[in-house]
């Protein structure tokens, strides 16, 4: 009689045991169920147009690089170091008139969006456009496209300081336009001519050249430059024009007097603040 209740104190540990295995495997069963999401991958992109983007040609929708167009949320500081520089660069530069227009077309500058070319996101896979919109906040990409193809997301609008909802659609893309800083023509006409074709491609598709805004005020600017046309946002003129600088440099081009004139005017005050 004796032995009896040590049989049963024995038989705890096992009965334990096994209904801890039990619950170990309905935890990993609801594991899985949770496992299971939308066929569209969706990531936060930040802030702002000009913040880290994934990487095009990846599965994997965490990875990311930097080196977007700038963020328009620049400190104070920054935008006077940069007018500041874009002043000692722009004195530099030589000042011509316009060179004729003849001979331009968009196809002078390759095929639009083009992947194959050296400068950054070059042959990632992906081309420029939607390299460019994956700077978009809150981004959703499209299935089976390698993490390129940019379904919607929310644009911080540094032209017009205005958030705009992006959604890929024949009636809904231009929303988002991908703005050339220093358009294809008036580059044209200030020594891109001289460039070889290779050079053109790159200049139409270098992420320091170009910025996702606003459609209807990309339409506005056409082919102006700081002469003619800056942002309305006075808050981004600064870098808007320093950009612009950074860029002819990169690619020789010239400024006109008129243009050479309103930057200098503009980074003065912008240097000084």
């Amino acid at each position: 009689m004796s032995t009896a209740p040590r049989r049963r104190r024995r038989s705890w540990p096992f009965l334990v045991a096994g209904f801890v295995v039990v619950l170990a495997v309905l935890g990993l069963v609801d594991g899985l169920r949770a496992s299971d999401g939308p066929t569209a991958t969706s990531r936060s992109a930040g802030s702002s147009a000009g913040s880290a983007a994934p990487v095009p040609g990846s599965e994997s929708p965490e990875s990311s690089t930097s080196g977007m167009a700038p963020r328009p949320d620049a400190t104070a500081e920054d935008a006077t170091a940069r007018a500041q520089a874009g002043l000692a660069q722009l004195a530099t530069f030589a000042v011509k008139g316009r060179a004729p227009k003849t001979g331009y077309s968009r196809a002078q500058f390759g095929q639009r969006w083009s992947d194959d070319v050296t400068v950054q996101f070059g042959h990632n896979g992906c081309d420029t456009r939607n390299d460019m919109l994956h700077g978009l906040a809150d981004i959703v990409l499209k299935p089976g496209t390698r993490n390129c193809v940019v379904l919607s997301g929310t644009l911080r609008d540094p032209y017009t300081g205005r958030s705009i909802a992006f959604v890929r659609g024949p009636r809904t893309s231009e929303a988002v336009q991908i703005d050339h800083v220093v358009a294809l023509s008036d580059a044209w006409q200030k020594g891109a001519q001289q460039l070889s074709a290779d050079e053109r491609r790159n200049f139409a598709n270098d992420p320091r050249n170009l910025q996702p805004t606003d459609g209807s005020t990309n339409s506005r600017k056409r082919d102006g430059d700081a002469a003619t046309w800056l942002p309305p946002n006075r808050a981004y003129r600064c870098t808007y024009v320093a950009r612009q600088i950074e860029v002819k440099a990169a690619y020789r081009l010239w400024v006109t007097a008129a243009e050479k004139s309103a930057m200098t005017r503009l980074l003065t005050g912008c240097a000084a603040a």
